[in-house]
């Protein structure tokens, strides 16, 4: 079951006796974690039947005599079980899960890890009405649009390359991406859109001078802006770090490579065969990157990414900073098509 239809089911009052919530992505078991300490009791219910414990201070015998006991003054006791991945004996639960109390809703937020599905623990969940969701961190290339969608929810849209800018500054951090969105928010007034200036104003992106610009000059083979893009990184380290610059760059035309593998010209069609459910600013730059340097020219620049990567490493390489090795590597891959 995915976190959202969890929460949908909370909203009509379904409920299971034990939600096991796991894997590689904190940002989503934080949420359902967050809502049911929030949202499944009324406030004047929470005194005696919301219990909270952290996995590095309890025992399961606590947690398990806790779950045993009826709500007071309420249908249901809610009771969260947060970081249990650093709690001792955990697999002693296993008895709880097996016999679970109809009235009490037991979440467990064991982040990072995962049960062993083919022990015993797993398939008790399972077998005697619980739930076991295994979250997963996020694709890079699933971002923008997660980004637009959590913006749905909380009643928000993105214009321009917003939503591409904040994925570029932050990454694949989704509780760092919502925390900046609520920054916004205050700022927005009536507004329920964001734009390209709210990110470089509250966030600190420059929207002239980021990667996505930088991707956008090159696809252009516009060799003056690209050197002016670069002039601006070499002025500001963080606003975009070899580190970070390459992998982003080499990912931007491994991308325009699979374009010449596709089956067809159309691009709306072309943006669904590279994984993309809709055309974006992004995904059209990759096709006309593979337009405007055809196959030869695509591989000549990873080739080239490859070698002054190695180069910013401190090998095969003089003594270039790193606006230098940046600069060098693109002058060769817009002269060389």
């Amino acid at each position: 079951m995915a976190i959202e239809g969890i929460i949908k089911d909370w909203k009509k009052g379904q409920f299971k006796p034990v939600y096991w919530l796991e894997g590689d992505e904190p940002f989503f078991i934080d949420q359902v974690m967050h809502y049911a300490e929030k949202e499944i009791l009324k406030e004047d219910e929470k005194g005696f039947n919301l219990s909270v414990f952290y996995g590095k201070d309890a025992d399961w015998a606590t947690v398990v005599n806790t779950c045993r006991k009826y709500p007071m003054n309420a249908e249901r006791q809610v009771v969260l079980l947060k970081e249990a991945q650093h709690m001792r004996e955990i697999d002693k639960l296993e008895g709880y899960v097996e016999k679970p109390s109809k009235s009490t809703v037991l979440l467990v937020g064991y982040k990072e890890k995962k049960l062993d599905g083919r022990k015993s623990f797993a398939k008790k969940i399972k077998q005697h009405g619980g739930e076991i969701v295994t979250t997963r961190k996020m694709f890079d290339d699933h971002l923008p649009q997660w980004v637009a969608g959590h913006a749905q929810t909380m009643g928000l849209s993105f214009a321009g390359r917003s939503a591409d800018l904040l994925v570029e500054h932050i990454g694949n951090d989704l509780s760092r991406i919502h925390n900046e969105i609520e920054k916004i928010i205050p700022n927005l007034g009536d507004r329920k859109t964001i734009t390209d200036d709210d990110i470089e104003r509250f966030v600190g992106i420059s929207k002239e001078y980021n990667l996505f610009e930088l991707q956008h000059a090159l696809t252009q083979r516009n060799l003056t802006r690209c050197l002016q893009i670069i002039q601006y990184f070499d002025a500001n380290p963080k606003a975009a770090p070899v580190q970070q610059l390459m992998p982003a760059l080499y990912s931007f035309f491994s991308k325009a490579y699979l374009v010449f593998g596709l089956s067809t010209n159309n691009e709306y069609e072309m943006a669904k065969q590279l994984g993309y459910e809709k055309m974006s600013p992004y995904v059209r730059d990759i096709i006309t990157c593979a337009k405007n340097y055809r196959q030869k020219g695509v591989e000549h620049a990873i080739l080239l990414m490859h070698e002054y990567n190695l180069k910013s490493l401190g090998i095969h390489s003089v003594s270039l900073d790193e606006g230098a090795l940046l600069k060098e590597m693109i002058v060769k891959m817009i002269s060389s098509v």
